[in-house]
């Protein structure tokens, strides 16, 4: 078995919430809590859950946009958490992102040009301006576009072109390891499958490994070699995509995937509706975080805080009842 290219070891993000005259802080948001998990190269790791799951934080905090409050992150053996910044610039080199809105995450003031070629101009990976510009249209072609959209602005594209070139500029610095955060829950289903399909050619093409971050089970199912499932700041359960998608261990991923829409109209599937809201991230609930909302609950799960298990090869579940 390949060596992990991403370790990620007890990985904690707590937002602070200040009040008062002096702005102490009060309470903390408890967004990412103690997650662990490792991703080898080639391979795509779907990480889902609900809005508000601590996903994206989770992302943003492995490359160090979200600086973490505790925990480690470690990339080809070197600990991303403990790098200075004239380092952490080098290794980002390595590490990139497509965020979620294509929308957001252009400069409307910058052309195409500018947006793609920006990254080589910083890490000095052309040599003058006509060998930069080469390199943006060789760019634009592999994600579909041409070299006519060179000199135009974000506002001329379409929701789908402006993810393209999101893609574009993140491949432009030749990286190993792409966290696509929710890259496609902002655009039209027909749309979400040709950008899908475009990150799986460029995964075969390149040997990109990905951290595929969405809420939604279906997105994920197909271009997902693993599968880690999120609720309130905890992974509470980690497989192999096709023995999640036939045989979920955990309560919450059941009543995920319950939810996934079948499209033969003759089959059906039991819907599993979720009692309450999903609880505060402030003040998360004691032991188990599902236990508020889980069917299958015991006394027990209120005390007792639940690890991950592994109950076959590579399939982990944090449930004490099904584990």
């Amino acid at each position: 078995m390949a060596e992990a290219l991403l370790r990620v070891r007890h990985l904690k993000k707590y937002f602070p919430i200040r009040g008062g005259v002096f702005s102490r802080e009060v309470a903390r948001v408890h967004a990412v809590d103690d997650v662990s998990f490792d991703i080898r190269p080639g391979e795509t790791l779907g990480l889902v859950g609900e809005s508000g799951c601590g996903k994206s934080t989770t992302g943003r905090t492995i490359l160090r946009l979200v600086e973490p409050t505790a925990g480690e992150v470690w990339f080809q053996e070197r600990n991303v958490t403990a790098l200075d910044k004239r380092a952490l610039r080098q290794i980002r080199k390595e590490m990139q992102i497509i965020f979620q809105d294509p929308y957001a995450s252009l400069n409307p003031r910058m052309t195409v040009r500018s947006i793609i070629g920006e990254a080589l101009v910083i890490h000095k990976l052309a040599r003058g301006r006509r060998e930069r510009e080469e390199r943006v249209v060789q760019l634009l072609e592999t994600v579909g576009l041409s070299a006519e959209h060179l000199r135009r602005y974000p506002h001329e594209f379409s929701g789908g072109q402006r993810q393209r070139i999101g893609i574009a500029r993140a491949l432009a610095v030749s990286p190993k390891l792409i966290v696509a955060d929710e890259p496609v829950s902002a655009l039209d289903v027909s749309i979400q499958a040709q950008i899908i399909n475009l990150l799986e050619e460029l995964q075969q093409k390149f040997g990109l490994t990905y951290l595929f971050i969405a809420h939604d089970l279906s997105v994920v199912e197909h271009i997902s070699t693993r599968v880690a499932v999120m609720y309130l700041g905890k992974l509470v359960e980690v497989a192999p995509a096709k023995e999640l998608y036939t045989n979920p261990k955990h309560p919450y991923t059941e009543a995920l995937l319950s939810a996934v829409p079948i499209p033969d109209p003759a089959m059906r599937r039991r819907r599993i509706l979720l009692e309450g809201d999903v609880p505060s991230p402030i003040r998360p609930p004691s032991g188990c975080r599902f236990h508020t909302r889980c069917p299958i609950r015991v006394p027990s799960c209120a005390e007792n805080d639940q690890l991950l298990k592994e109950v076959a090869p590579g399939h982990w579940v944090a449930c004490q009842v099904r584990a």
